[in-house]
């Protein structure tokens, strides 16, 4: 009986209780919704590829619970917009609830092909709204994407088993077969311009004795795990030139991600890298841009070759999760050269090989997480899955009147198997270095610094006042260490800076010649 009066009175209570409850009782919105912005901005996206997505914010500041009868795309199911209300996807809602003093998220993306929407310029404003009621209670939101033309390269896809086209690659006379997708350039395919941007799906390989040229002002975007590849007997010359508007950077060739939001602007690792295989010749890169990479630019072999194989002047690298340059028993000569923030190291110079960097600002300061390798690295061998170790000669590396520094110490490595059968020959001449072995844990003559056959009027540890290290602003100013400390021999090498700025009077070290920076509010 107690059992029985017990329910009976939970139940009434319960009855009673509800029904004095007003929160959930829906009233139609009357609109008076307030939103996170007014219009969302998607930036820019290339033709057929997918955004990130945006959310929009929808309030309900009213003491009441509402009903929105209908939130939709004004363009209906026609829009290249797609909307996500409370996890649900479509383009057209009703009766979308929001409580009392509560909000609700929408989430937009958009995939639009610019080929339905032409646009002589190749660009295309692509535009719709979201729609939440009607009537006297209808509020708008606006929808903005621009949609840029391109010239798309893919590696083929067999129609039947959907298998994606890999490549074949000859690494020192063997042909492998790898896992890496891509296909090999077109006859057509071997002249880039700047009328678009080049989107490239996979490593897009510059066939055997073949040359890739890029004009000045080019863009190129590469998806993930992809690249350009330059094989044996082929040559890539990328054909840049100064850009007066430093921003726009209007005629330097410029290589990054295919994601053009500006979250994606700065974030390392996005594609893969520019792979110089042994054997290819005569690789020439002016006035460019390399960022976001795994490893910037990758140099196998041809140590020895009159020529060296690649000459890289007035270039800028930066964000590569791995490595800026990565030379194996290679030969590179650098001009006007700026590397930062890299993975690993900025420049490593491995296997041997022959290094001549000259006016340049190799400087490491990664701030995501441990780096093991400071940011310049050179030794003369490479270890194999059972550490047995392969040498080779490093024939020549010299540096000269550069800037070598980082956030860590030291920031050089001399990393050498000492043999009767190979040389190890470098030399750092006025270059400010940052190297402090306060636990003396780097010995032997590599680090002896008063051995004027390897270092010769160099600086240590002191200030190179950068602009910006951490923006990859890597001008130096009035205070820096590296003011007027260049040596004439090399400065009438190389003239002008990365800027182009007459550097023979009064000559810097590193890429820049030194600015005065404005005073700080």
């Amino acid at each position: 009986m107690k059992r029985y009066l017990y329910f009976t009175f939970t139940l009434g209570f319960l009855i009673f209780w509800s029904s004095c409850r007003k929160d959930f009782e829906f009233s139609a919105s009357t609109g008076s919704l307030k939103f996170s912005k007014d219009t969302v901005y998607l930036d820019t996206v290339f033709t057929n590829i997918g955004s990130s997505t945006y959310n929009l914010k929808v309030y309900n500041r009213s003491d009441n619970d509402i009903s929105i009868p209908s939130v939709a795309l004004a363009s209906g199911d026609i829009s290249n917009y797609r909307l996500s209300v409370d996890g649900i996807a479509g383009k057209n809602f009703t009766n979308v609830e929001i409580l009392a003093k509560d909000s609700l998220f929408i989430f937009v993306e958009t995939t639009i092909d610019i080929n339905n929407f032409p646009n002589p310029d190749g660009n295309y404003l692509y535009t719709d709204q979201i729609e939440f009621d009607s009537g006297s209670n209808l509020q708008k939101v606006e929808l903005v994407t621009l949609v840029k033309d391109a010239v798309f390269i893919y590696p083929d896809r067999d129609n039947t088993t959907k298998v994606i086209e890999t490549l074949t690659l000859d690494l020192g006379g063997e042909m492998v077969e790898t896992e890496l997708q891509g296909r090999e350039l077109l006859p057509t395919e071997l002249n880039f311009t700047n009328e678009k941007p080049y989107v490239i799906y996979g490593f897009a390989t510059v066939p055997t004795n073949e040359t890739l040229t890029i004009e000045s002002g080019a863009r190129l975007h590469f998806h993930e795990n992809s690249g350009i590849i330059v094989s044996n007997g082929a040559s890539i010359n990328v054909n840049g030139a100064y850009s007066n508007d430093r921003d726009l950077l209007e005629n330097e060739v410029i290589f990054e991600g295919d994601r053009l939001e500006p979250n994606f602007a700065e974030i390392q690792g996005q594609w893969g890298t520019i792979w110089l295989l042994d054997g290819s010749i005569n690789n020439t890169i002016n006035y460019a841009t390399i960022k976001n990479a795994t490893i910037g630019i990758l140099s196998d072999g041809n140590p020895d070759e009159a020529n060296d194989k690649l000459t890289v002047t007035n270039t800028q690298i930066y964000n590569s999760s791995s490595f800026g340059i990565l030379g194996r028993n290679t030969s590179i000569n650098a001009e006007n050269l700026v590397i930062n923030n890299s993975g690993l190291s900025s420049f490593a110079g491995t296997l041997g090989g022959k290094y001549n960097v000259t006016h340049s600002t190799i400087a490491n300061y990664w701030d995501d997480g441990f780096r093991q390798f400071p940011a310049l690295l050179l030794n003369n061998f490479v270890l194999d899955e059972d550490n047995n170790a392969t040498i080779a000669n490093l024939t020549e590396a010299n540096f000269n009147n550069c800037i070598i520094y980082g956030n860590d110490n030291p920031e050089i490595l001399l990393d050498e198997i000492e043999d009767e059968s190979v040389v190890y020959n470098f030399k750092f001449t006025n270059c400010l270095i940052r190297f402090n072995d306060n636990n003396n844990n780097f010995t032997g003559a590599n680090y002896d610094f008063n051995d004027t056959s390897k270092y010769e009027g160099n600086i240590f540890n002191a200030d190179p006042n950068f602009k910006d290290a951490d923006s990859n602003e890597m001008i130096i100013g009035d205070d820096s260490a590296a003011n007027g400390q260049g040596l004439a021999t090399f400065s009438t090498q190389v003239p002008f800076d990365i800027l182009n700025v007459d550097r023979t009077t009064s000559p810097d070290l590193g890429a820049y010649q030194h600015i005065t920076f404005p005073e700080e509010d």
